[in-house]
């Protein structure tokens, strides 16, 4: 499995406060990049996979609301988080 508990407490403690943080926003971007990289890899082995294209969308949908928030909250948090995770050009 790609997402196993291990994976997430060290995403969780990389990006967020502590291991077990996985409501802040930058932890919760974190997880959704990773799963958004996932997808990626996947549809482009399986291009007619239509329902996994479907959750792919709404998962950068998600992510999105989650980044303007932060923006809006803390413009550093918002800069720190982009640059760490390679999200911009």
């Amino acid at each position: 499995m790609y997402l196993t508990p291990e994976i997430k407490k060290e995403i969780f403690k990389k990006h967020g406060k502590s291991s077990n943080d996985s409501g802040s926003p930058e932890s919760q971007i974190a997880l959704f990049t990773h799963r958004i990289n996932y997808l990626t890899g996947h549809l482009k082995k399986n291009k007619k996979d239509k329902v996994t294209r479907r959750s792919l969308v709404l998962l950068v949908g998600k992510r999105r609301r989650l980044l303007n928030y932060l923006k809006n909250k803390d413009i550093e948090r918002y800069r720190a988080l982009i640059k760490e995770l390679g999200l911009r050009k």
